[in-house]
């Protein structure tokens, strides 16, 4: 590996009113390597990023690339001097090709007309010098999201970039989809090109990393060969505490049965079979399987956002039918989606607004919303969840993924719900805020209430649980004692109807 240094950050600061995000960092990035960064959710891991690529203008410091100073206006002039970023949240012209989107802003003409010949002949061989399987005409929304994300490391190499900034890039692949990347990055990193690569799943990390640098508070607390360091030795550093333990001890005691599924089915694609399961009063019961087993289908189906075809669903041998969520709520189950971003949150509203939505009436004095009783309400759950923020008063976009994570099940907390479904209520979020979420599901089991929670994490959902249900193919493949089972047992059974 070359030693060269292709990026380097020196002092470099970024303060928001009186809240300072990043406090004198220095970093480099070799050429290439991989570069891990870590931290909490709001150590500004985002902020440093946005810095680089010219969304923010910093308040002190410097960055150069190559050994030349740079001051990106915009993305668009990062990517055209070789800085290139691919976003948790892909942000595609889905409705157009795979072409397309290579080409956006830059289509190539030939006697004033776009040359679609050109663009195609390309495209098609840049996906083969990248060993990737993709077809040019394809249309983004037919494809996975990990082919979509194909096309946006294949977009970064178009415009040969020298340093690539991957942000949490396997938060919704499959362990294969994982090996594909990993391999792609290898091939990228030996013809020289450099990664930063965000990510708060520290085996992945030590899998495909050269270095790792730890954000806490605005601070670099430390920059190291991966080889010099450990997993707590990170852990430490982004917590600012030893965590002996990844997960609280689950000492919840389950009662009796109360929610019961019955020969659930689904009307439209893709469509659930004949699934059944209880789950008792005071549980945690997890939802496991390979991404597209359909998971998340049977927990809208439950919360009246899927059509039901078929099958009852029975609450305390009380049989419920909801037409929609409204329905679900008004009989105590919340529901915290999958994709916060998507459907779980109004991203240009604040955390007060984003708090008190779903629960409006409680907050009126003689019929009319009352000020005070929202904001107090905001301000509980701000300090229930520990979310770092300025004030409720903030953009809920402004906070990190944990943070927001925290304010939408703040939200649902405040209309103490008897059903929480919880759909990768972690993904995405940082080792110390997964642990603060893994306790508040405990505490809500021992209050009694009965928890359902899906995860891609095979430590997580054993980690976290008394019951796990399996599901393949839409199926429902077994259900598992959690202190009986093991990992290998979970991908046998996930494996089962494919």
């Amino acid at each position: 590996m070359d030693n060269e240094v292709v990026l380097e950050i020196k002092n470099l600061s970024k303060s928001f009113a009186k809240n300072k995000v990043l406090d004198g960092i220095n970093l480099q990035v070799k050429k290439g390597s991989v570069l891990g960064l870590m931290g909490e959710n709001g150590a500004g891991k985002s902020t440093m990023m946005k810095c680089l690529f010219g969304i923010y203008a910093k308040d002190e410091g410097q960055i150069s690339l190559m050994h030349k100073l740079i001051d990106f206006k915009n993305p668009k002039d990062a990517l055209e001097n070789g800085v290139a970023m691919v976003h948790q949240e892909l942000n595609q012209c889905l409705d157009r090709t795979v072409t397309d989107n290579l080409f956006l802003g830059r289509y190539p003409t030939r006697m004033g007309v776009i040359d679609e010949a050109k663009m195609f002949k390309d495209s098609a061989n840049l996906f083969a010098s990248l060993n990737m399987n993709v077809n040019p005409k394809t249309v983004m929304r037919t494809m996975s999201v990990s082919q979509r994300q194909m096309v946006e490391i294949a977009k970064a190499v178009s415009y040969d970039a020298k340093i690539i900034v991957l942000d949490e890039p396997t938060s919704s692949l499959t362990e294969r989809e994982v090996n594909k990347l990993f391999s792609i990055v290898n091939d990228l990193r030996a013809k020289g090109v450099s990664f930063v690569y965000i990510s708060h799943k520290m085996d992945e990390i030590f899998q495909i990393c050269d270095e790792v640098a730890v954000l806490r508070d605005g601070k670099m607390i430390f920059s190291k060969p991966i080889k010099e360091t450990n997993m707590n030795e990170i852990i430490s550093a982004m917590v600012g505490r030893s965590l002996d333990k990844r997960f609280p001890d689950v000492d919840n005691a389950p009662a009796e049965n109360y929610l019961e599924v019955r020969n659930f089915s689904t009307k439209f694609e893709p469509i659930l079979e004949d699934i059944s399961f209880s789950v008792r009063k005071g549980e945690i019961f997890g939802l496991y399987g390979l991404v597209g087993a359909g998971r998340s289908e049977l927990l809208e189906a439950m919360f009246g956002v899927r059509t039901v075809s078929r099958g009852e669903l029975m609450l305390g041998g009380r049989k419920l039918r909801f037409n929609n969520s409204r329905d679900a709520m008004d009989y105590g189950f919340a529901l915290v989606t999958e994709e916060r971003k998507l459907n779980g949150m109004f991203g240009k509203a604040n955390i007060e607004f984003n708090t008190v939505i779903t629960n409006l009436d409680s907050y009126k004095t003689h019929g009319v919303l009352s000020n005070r009783k929202m904001r107090d309400a905001a301000n509980k759950e701000i300090k229930i969840m520990h979310t770092k923020c300025v004030s409720a008063e903030e953009l809920i976009s402004a906070l990190s993924g944990g943070n927001q994570q925290k304010v939408i099940i703040g939200k649902w907390l405040e209309r103490a719900p008897e059903v929480f479904l919880l759909d990768e209520p972690t993904r995405g979020i940082d080792v110390g805020a997964k642990y603060e979420i893994y306790q508040l599901i405990i505490s809500m089991a021992k209050q009694g209430k009965t928890i359902i929670v899906v995860s891609s994490e095979m430590p997580e959902i054993l980690g976290i649980t008394n019951r796990i249900a399996v599901m393949s193919n839409h199926r429902l493949a077994g259900i598992v004692n959690t202190k009986e089972t093991n990992q290998e047992e979970l991908l046998r059974l996930s494996a089962k109807y494919l």
